[in-house]
């Protein structure tokens, strides 16, 4: 564990202690592999000071973010009894840690909840409640918070340590016009939805699992199945291997895939030879068809 850290009292005074962490992680109790923490006023953020302060961010609630608004996350596959993080090379390029190279000043947070971590290279990473917190260099301006969810694995931290709550967002099954393929499937947010002809539709089945299912990302039926341009009778469920409920069109499950990245890309079109853009009937789209903004890569 490292050595002693500062903790700023400037705006702890005025809180009062918050509860302990409701997402199992223990008691906020100070223990024997958490840094020990000093209490000192300060006049004003020294340089090297790490700011952590409570903020209302997006649909998530109270979170914490950094001194520039930027949302702070935690990651499962970290621990907290003791204070681990699992989280180095590629990874920490993509969630870069929150490094303690002087004080802590905390506003919204309990200070007792605050300490470090030794990461493999020598520094000292904060933690809150035992978590080590990160950054996510995806998020470019304050009060985004596009880490949250990611690989089911990151959360926005919360002010007592736990994982913020994405909110319940309902399924949509919309339709769109794209250059070169006409009227295609799009997923709540405006991504190009896919069919996969190695499964099967009568009766229905999903046969992309593992690597597949993270290069493509099955669309799973969350909340009330909203329902705008294509005829309902054609929409249903299917259970997947692990249990979930993905959404079919036509009988076939529907997938987006990981390498469109804003509304309106089709670059899974005719991706080898098997992955197909869905018409608002539930057929593929013709493979001799090419979407104007096409890109390339597959599965």
């Amino acid at each position: 564990m490292s050595a002693r850290l500062i903790v700023s009292a400037a705006a702890v005074l005025s809180l009062g202690l918050l509860g302990a962490c409701t997402s199992g992680a223990g008691s906020p109790a100070t223990t024997p592999s958490q840094a020990p923490v000093a209490i000192q006023k300060q006049a004003a953020t020294s340089p090297g000071t790490v700011k952590l302060t409570a903020a209302g961010v997006a649909d998530l609630g109270q979170v914490l973010t950094d001194a520039n608004g930027m949302t702070l996350y935690r990651f499962d596959k970290d621990t907290s009894r003791p204070p681990k993080s699992n989280c180095d090379g590629a990874c920490a390029t993509t969630w870069p840690p929150v490094i303690a190279t002087g004080s802590v000043d905390v506003q919204g947070l309990d200070a007792s909840l605050v300490g470090t971590v030794t990461r493999a290279d020598g520094t000292q990473q904060v933690t809150v409640n035992g978590w080590p917190i990160y950054r996510y260099a995806k998020d470019t301006a304050a009060g985004q918070a596009t880490g949250q969810g990611v690989g089911g694995t990151w959360a926005a931290v919360t002010p007592a340590g736990g994982k913020a709550a994405a909110p319940v967002i309902d399924t949509e099954i919309n339709t769109t016009d794209i250059p070169g393929l006409d009227t295609v499937l799009t997923d709540q947010n405006g991504m190009t939805l896919y069919l996969f002809t190695k499964d099967s539709k009568k009766p229905s089945k999903s046969t992309c699992d593992g690597a597949c299912a993270t290069t493509w990302p099955p669309l799973l039926a969350v909340g009330e199945v909203k329902i705008n341009g294509v005829d309902p009778k054609l929409v249903g469920k299917v259970t997947r291997s692990d249990g979930s409920a993905q959404v079919t069109v036509g009988g076939w499950p529907m997938y987006r895939y990981s390498k469109d990245t804003a509304p309106g890309q089709a670059n899974g079109h005719a991706v080898g030879e098997t992955w197909f853009e869905v018409e608002p009937a539930g057929c593929k789209v013709a493979a001799g068809k090419e979407p104007v903004t096409a890109g390339t890569g597959g599965y």
